[in-house]
């Protein structure tokens, strides 16, 4: 029996607050492309999509925003959505109990604040808890990494995860800039990282966590999302 999407609490999309890469100046933030492409999937079934960042507020983005990408402009000119990304919840004000799963979008911002917020920690725990599902994508993943369950076990430990892979860090010459490799990290945790080519769509489910490697898989991640919520 498949549910409605009427029926469903809503999706948290988390994103980053942080607007720098460490020391070294450089900006950043989130993906515009991670948050729109499973948006879009997730709105034309009818699901309703909320949105926080660590800090709350205004999102920074990682300035490399397409918009010649149709799904990235249509949203750009939607000034409800605009609106939502200026105003994200603080995750230390979101109740984890009123969400039907929990979704970490990337960006390389994600790396310096996702992995050690207690805040996103806690809504990992309790929605896992709840039976909700945890997904992620590109280096979204980096919330996962010190993530745990209610029984005190790492959420992705014997877990099959996709994420932004090590030779994907090398490519963009940031291996020396993140203060950690995504893939590597999340497979010393005890998962299994799912490599795929180098910005090849790759869509990782295992249970309830759904986890995708890069900015191509974020439409896949959205479709997988969806169908696991309405199943």
């Amino acid at each position: 029996m498949t549910k409605q999407a009427s029926e469903l609490k809503p999706v948290l999309f988390v994103v980053t607050s942080n607007a720098v890469k460490g020391a070294t100046g450089i900006p950043t933030g989130f993906n515009l492309a991670e948050v729109t492409h499973p948006l879009e999937k997730l709105q034309a079934a009818g699901l309703q999509v909320e949105y926080a960042s660590p800090l709350g507020g205004a999102a920074p983005l990682d300035g490399l925003e397409d918009m010649n990408d149709p799904v990235i402009a249509r949203y750009w000119a939607d000034a409800d959505f605009r609106h939502a990304i200026a105003h994200t919840l603080c995750l230390d004000d979101v109740d984890p109990s009123r969400y039907s799963a929990i979704f970490f979008a990337g960006g390389h911002g994600t790396m310096w604040d996702f992995p050690d917020s207690v805040a996103a920690q806690k809504a990992i725990r309790e929605i896992d808890a709840a039976g909700g599902i945890v997904s992620a994508v590109c280096h979204g993943p980096a919330a996962l990494v010190n993530a745990r369950r209610a029984d005190g076990s790492l959420l992705v430990a014997n877990k099959r995860v996709a994420a932004f892979t090590d030779g994907e860090e090398e490519e963009v010459q940031s291996t020396h800039v993140v203060p950690f490799l995504l893939a590597s990290t999340l497979n010393e945790r005890g998962a299994h990282h799912q490599n795929a080519a180098n910005w090849a769509d790759n869509v990782v489910i295992d249970g309830r966590l759904i986890t995708g490697q890069n900015p191509q898989s974020a439409a896949s991640l959205g479709e997988a999302l969806r169908d696991a919520l309405l199943a």
